[in-house]
């Protein structure tokens, strides 16, 4: 069994844009000023109250919870409106297929929604490459495990056969905290040098050097 669980956002597309944008409208809405898009960035892989959290330190659950809610409603606008692109990296596409030809199970482990997540990955037409789809609708925020066990028990893998790919020490953390190898990717939003500090036993720079090295 070879299981790799990536993460979304920063790993297989490169939503930036539209999360930094919907998160500069609900600062607006509530009338604080909004963080820099570096601070935006470090929060995506959180689940949206714990990135609210992270942002603004000293405001209550309440006020976290309702912002969550606000940045969805504000995403989803933005979707419905034709503002919402989420590409695929380039190279992206030829890893996962080439790793599902070489007999890999694959799956997705991410702190976006449920209908998120599947509007991405229809929309970049990889949906139905993955066994397994893991969001923040159902489970605690990374670093926390569950996501990632609930993947391996779905493809029916056990730790020592899981690989998770992120470009977070969030998803470096969670594979730790499941048991798990960890590779971490540099076209995402956080540093090399904090992903081998998490734990990641590699990082690489283009998705042809993660292909190359997973089917050595």
């Amino acid at each position: 069994m070879k299981f790799a669980v990536f993460d979304c956002d920063g790993t297989l597309v490169d939503g930036q844009a539209p999360i930094c944008e919907a998160m500069e409208a609900v600062f607006a809405e509530f009338s604080l000023p909004a963080p820099s898009r570096g601070l935006i960035r470090r929060a995506v892989g959180l689940s949206l109250p714990q990135a609210m959290r992270q942002l603004l330190p000293d405001s209550d659950e309440a006020q976290q919870h309702a912002m969550a809610d606000a940045y969805k409603l504000a995403f989803r606008q933005a979707r419905s409106e034709g503002r919402v692109s989420q590409p695929l990296f380039p190279g992206i596409a030829d890893v996962l297929r080439g790793l599902q030809a070489a007999g890999w199970t694959l799956g997705v482990a991410t702190g976006m929604s449920d209908r998120g997540l599947s509007f991405c990955l229809e929309a970049n037409g990889i949906k139905d490459l993955f066994v397994t789809l893991q969001t923040a609708d159902r489970h605690p925020s990374k670093p926390h495990p569950a996501m990632l066990e609930e993947a391996m028990d779905d493809a029916g893998a056990r730790p020592g056969e899981t690989v998770m790919i992120g470009d977070t020490v969030y998803d470096i953390r969670m594979a730790a905290n499941a048991g798990s190898r960890a590779i971490g990717v540099d076209w995402g939003y956080h540093h090399p040098e904090e992903l081998i500090a998490a734990g990641a036993e590699k990082v690489f720079e283009t998705p042809q050097q993660l292909l190359e090295h997973l089917l050595a």
